[in-house]
């Protein structure tokens, strides 16, 4: 029966369950499955995404590795970890070596070389202890924020023109189909929507019009 008075937790995403690395924490900690964003959550602060030399250069090449990567820069602490060695007869070394100084300088995510499965879980569990049990930090799966739809975007992008409310923001869109066109109307276009008047029109116009003003502060 695997001790776990540590307390340590570690999430790890579905697409894991059949690796080596899942069957090993299982031994040396409580792991929780869950469908995640990432391979591993370690911390409230720390996840991390896992990938064998063959999975590294494949996602280079399909541009899978930049988005992975742009997608954990929510945590504060976002770890790549290559496992294995990698073969540079799949892909050119220039590549490889230009993913990983953009990994490195402009993504800013730290990389960890690990030899195996064994070393891999070794270093989670490692990373995931000095977390939780000696910097007492939580660890929780984080709520995705539901992503707005695009006809959601557009009203609120229409609703920030002068007095107009999200339901006249949808009236505008249903009228001229796209903000572009609305934005590129004149006065007397917006006003054959019902509801324009001439003053609101020409409010609208003015808003859309009307040179930015920099603020003394911004000078």
């Amino acid at each position: 029966m695997p001790n776990y008075q540590n307390g340590v937790v570690i999430f790890a995403d579905s697409r894991e369950m059949n690796s080596k690395v899942v069957s090993i924490l299982k031994k040396k900690c409580e792991l929780r499955i869950k469908q995640l964003d990432t391979d591993y959550l370690l911390s409230s602060d720390v996840a991390c995404e896992r990938k064998t030399g063959k999975d590294f250069l494949q996602s280079i090449v399909d541009g899978r590795l930049f988005r992975q990567l742009k997608g954990m820069k929510s945590y504060k602490c976002p770890i790549l970890i290559i496992e294995g060695d990698i073969e540079f007869n799949r892909i050119h070394p220039n590549a490889v070596r230009g993913a990983l100084a953009s990994i490195a300088t402009e993504f800013l995510v730290p990389i960890v070389w690990t030899k195996n499965q064994l070393e891999t879980a070794e270093m989670l569990y490692t990373i995931a202890k000095r977390e939780q049990a000696e910097k007492k930090k939580s660890i929780a799966i984080r709520a995705k924020k539901k992503a707005k739809s695009m006809n959601q975007l557009q009203e609120f992008l229409v609703a920030g023109l002068p007095k107009i409310s999200t339901a006249t923001a949808k009236k505008l869109l249903r009228h001229f189909e796209t903000p572009e066109k609305l934005f590129t109307a004149s006065e007397s276009e917006l006003r054959a929507v019902n509801g324009i008047g001439k003053e609101l029109a020409k409010q609208i116009r003015a808003a859309l019009t009307k040179e930015y003003e920099k603020s003394i502060l911004e000078e």
